[in-house]
């Protein structure tokens, strides 16, 4: 067992020691001092901090080797591409999501110490939630939270904000600039369906000028067209709209991956999972497969010029067995419609009465343009980590 784990299970008997009794309602409980999950990874580790309604977000990213140039200017792109108001699709929430480093660069290059980013919040109207803050949202977190924690943050939803995915893209963000310059890695989202518009996008050949070139970040005009006027219908209606994001992980090498519970796959699903909003998960033919035989799903290997074997057809999507096979990794994330609509919705209060809401503040109509730079990210991350554990494997084997 490795040094992480043994401090890991070292701390979970430390928080046991700590439990606590205490009594509610006359009955005693068992209670330990687990915080909120806010870190992942395993070398190539992230833990984002802060609220939507709060001073600001942000990240620290720990396992960054040293000696990487980075500066605002690799992080901010990401951001931007990210960030509420930069169309008249999504949220009109006016923040400019300026990032500063505040620790783990000197001089434009990275020292190999925890790196940690932030980005101030500057424009939250708090005031648009206090209409809420004894009832729960249908279909969101504010009842899950209350449950859990027995506290929420009302305004603009704490923790369960999509706002917390800032630094995930700022993290993802470096990621970036790491694997491109050691492998040449290149991540591309682009948004493949909202609601029941479908767009024919060939993840080989699709370009990040493709997908910037239309505000849907749809690359497809025609499915781009449709898709705008789908949302901008559903805005007018008081409702919102989901859909689908196709994300391509292009020269990721062979090997990565840790089986069997660690599979490349199943990190991939967690990460995306873990993303605000987010209903599917699907790599390479995805539940598609139930419906092919052996024959037709199995991708033939053929000599590869570069020495390697090269497959015929890519139903795997770049892994098998857990482990990626020099492929192209191909993955798509399926998004609910967003929970807060302008529309009357019935709900309870806290003292369980049936009540009505009409939802105020600004809302996305549909998350997905803004998703893009999100499952980038968190894909983004999930690599960098492959390979610091591939990197791992390959110091402790034999010459």
């Amino acid at each position: 067992m490795g040094w992480t784990g043994v401090r890991s299970i070292s701390h979970a008997k430390a928080d046991v020691r700590r439990s606590r009794r205490w009594a509610d309602g006359g009955v005693d409980v068992r209670c330990h001092t687990w915080a909120m999950a806010s870190s992942t990874g395993t070398l190539f580790r992230i833990t984002t901090f802060g609220e939507s309604h709060g001073g600001g977000v942000g990240v620290v990213v720990d396992g960054c080797p040293p000696r990487l140039e980075l500066s605002e200017k690799d992080i901010q792109p990401d951001l931007d591409r990210r960030r509420p108001g930069q169309s008249r699709l999504v949220t009109q929430r006016d923040e400019t999501d300026r990032v500063e480093i505040l620790s783990g660069v000197t001089d434009g290059e990275t020292l190999g110490s925890p790196i940690a980013l932030l980005v101030r919040n500057k424009d939250h109207n708090s005031g648009a939630y206090d209409h809420m803050s004894e009832l729960y949202r249908p279909s969101h977190a504010d009842y899950t939270t209350e449950a859990k924690y027995g506290i929420r943050a009302v305004a603009g939803g704490g923790r369960a904000s999509a706002r917390e995915t800032i630094g995930r893209v700022a993290a993802g963000a470096v990621a970036r600039k790491l694997l491109a310059e050691r492998f040449g890695i290149e991540v591309l989202a682009w948004v493949s369906q909202v609601h029941d518009v479908i767009a024919d996008v060939d993840p080989a050949s699709v370009t990040l000028s493709d997908v910037e070139a239309d505000a849907t970040r749809c690359p497809s005009p025609d499915g781009a067209a449709a898709m705008t006027a789908a949302i901008e219908q559903a805005r007018r209606d008081g409702d919102s709209l989901g859909g689908v994001v196709t994300c391509v992980a292009r020269r990721v090498p062979a090997g990565w991956g840790e089986p069997v519970f660690d599979k490349l796959e199943a990190d991939l699903a967690k990460a995306v999972m873990s993303l605000p909003a987010s209903k599917g998960f699907e790599v390479g033919s995805g539940f598609g497969a139930a419906r092919m035989t052996g024959r037709t799903h199995n991708d033939p290997f053929v000599p590869g010029v570069d020495c390697r074997p090269h497959t015929l057809t890519n139903h795997s999507g770049g892994i098998q067995g857990g482990i990626s096979n020099g492929e192209d990794i191909v993955l798509r994330a399926a998004f609910k419609p967003t929970a807060t609509i302008s529309s009357a919705q019935e709900t309870v209060n806290r003292q369980g009465e049936a009540v009505t809401l009409e939802a105020k503040g600004r809302h996305d109509p549909c998350v997905l343009p803004r998703a893009v730079p999100i499952v980038e990210a968190a894909v983004l991350l999930v690599l960098a980590d492959h390979w610091l554990r591939q990197e791992a494997v390959q110091a402790g084997s034999p010459d």
